[in-house]
């Protein structure tokens, strides 16, 4: 069911002892708009009404269950089956969900706001996953370095798109099996899998400025890039080999040697920043590039960045701008996925039912991003849409709208009695 959380304090000798516990809320009654209107455009995917009826469900409950497992998105409704029919549903039963995911990619080219541009940005970066065992298909344990731990994930590499209207969302995915794991002949390292999507990108036809941290900064990916005559803006190592007037040197030596009073103001949005730039060469590239080095205080003795791209002639803030879209690409569906949409909750062991719940989170994160700074509010919203936190609330809100409502036409109109209403919303 939809919970809230209540701390229960008890002291305890000298000890003041915290304790969670959830406060039971009505069962859900009927789908919100959003999924509504999902079922419209995706329903034709689906054999018959039961298969539909399981997307919905995991849909709704992937953006306001308290706990995004199945068995967690299964009891949140007032009428269901067995949690066992939507485990099948998400790891057995013959649906396809790259279908799925080629329809989501088409209807966010119906709204202006979503729709790809030449100016729009692929920005690509892999996120760890967090479970809590090691039964689940392709987990391994992984270094988390903003946790300072390692850490039971799956490692997924994940293009994302930003739209010139600020709006973005997830475009594909690969995941990462480490070498012990994966199949004989089968092994791709993270870089592979980067040069991977950029074909699958290319294949597709989405145009856009390529951008990503140092981490997928190789040769051969520049190099495959810019042989498919697409623009990119790199994050650079600082120990990475440079060929500056005529000598080879690290970046970082290259930043050494350029006084405080050569580098120039450089302001992008409110931000201002101190920069250097040259075209340069780098070994094992098949191009020139440009060498851009930021710094955050014109004396500041170490630089806070190095990017690097294919674009030789473009204006640094230009360069600046799009590197800059990395971060909303890639660190704000990541929070979000994980924080509002259960992108780490589900449970169920099998790899095509991991793959399948990651393209629903993907799909719950564009339906509602579609809904997010629209000129007016909705009516299922009250109110304007900033963030996939609001928006994730805002559907929490319409669903127990519509259970309330529900609850008070059996009492007024078909005269339940209370305790029939409890048992059927699940407060009994």
């Amino acid at each position: 069911m939809i919970a809230t959380e209540v701390l229960d304090r008890t002291v305890v000798g000298d000890n003041l002892i915290v304790t969670e516990e959830v406060s039971p809320m009505p069962a859900i009654i009927s789908w919100p708009t959003v999924v509504e209107e999902a079922l419209r455009a995706y329903g034709d995917l689906f054999a018959n009404d039961p298969e539909r009826r399981h997307f919905a469900e995991y849909l709704t409950g992937l953006m306001v269950a308290a706990r995004k497992t199945v068995t967690g998105i299964n009891a949140e409704f007032a009428v269901t089956t067995d949690q066992s029919c939507l485990n099948r549903w998400l790891t057995e039963v013959s649906w396809d969900v790259h279908a799925l995911n080629r329809r989501r990619l088409q209807e966010l080219q119906r709204d202006p706001s979503t729709r790809y541009a030449p100016s729009g940005v692929i920005a690509i970066d892999n996120v760890l996953v967090d479970h809590a065992g090691e039964l689940i298909a392709d987990v391994g344990w992984f270094w988390d370095h903003a946790e300072g731990r390692s850490v039971i994930a799956h490692d997924y590499v994940i293009a994302n798109y930003v739209c010139p209207s600020g709006k973005h969302y997830p475009l594909e995915f690969r995941r990462f099996v480490k070498r012990d794991a994966a199949s004989p002949g089968t092994f791709q390292d993270h870089n592979e899998l980067v040069r991977a999507l950029i074909a699958w990108v290319c294949a597709e036809g989405i145009p856009g400025d390529f951008t990503f941290d140092c981490y997928f900064t190789s040769a051969e990916t520049l190099n495959a890039l810019h042989a498919r005559r697409r623009n990119y803006v790199a994050d650079l190592k600082a120990n990475r080999t440079v060929v500056f007037l005529g000598q080879e040197m690290s970046a970082a030596a290259v930043a050494q040697q350029i006084a405080p009073a050569d580098r120039k103001v450089l302001v992008v949005g409110e931000q201002r920043q101190y920069y250097f730039t040259k075209s340069v060469r780098v070994p094992k590239l098949t191009h020139p590039v440009r060498l851009v080095i930021l710094w955050q205080q014109r004396d500041d003795a170490t630089p806070m960045k190095f990017l690097l791209t294919n674009r030789t002639y473009w204006e640094v803030t230009r360069i600046v701008r799009v590197y800059r879209k990395r971060w909303t690409g890639t660190e704000c569906f990541h929070r979000d996925g994980k924080q509002q949409l259960g992108m780490g909750a589900c449970q169920v062991r099998s790899g095509p039912g991991q793959t399948r719940h990651l393209y629903l989170v993907f799909l719950a994160y564009s339906l509602l991003m579609r809904w997010l700074r629209q000129s007016r509010a909705k009516e299922w919203a009250l109110m304007t849409l900033t963030t996939i936190g609001e928006a994730c609330r805002a559907v929490l809100r319409e669903t127990l709208q519509r259970t309330i409502t529900w609850a008070i036409e059996r009492a007024t109109i078909e005269h339940w009695p209370t305790p029939r209403i409890c048992q059927v919303l699940q407060l009994a």
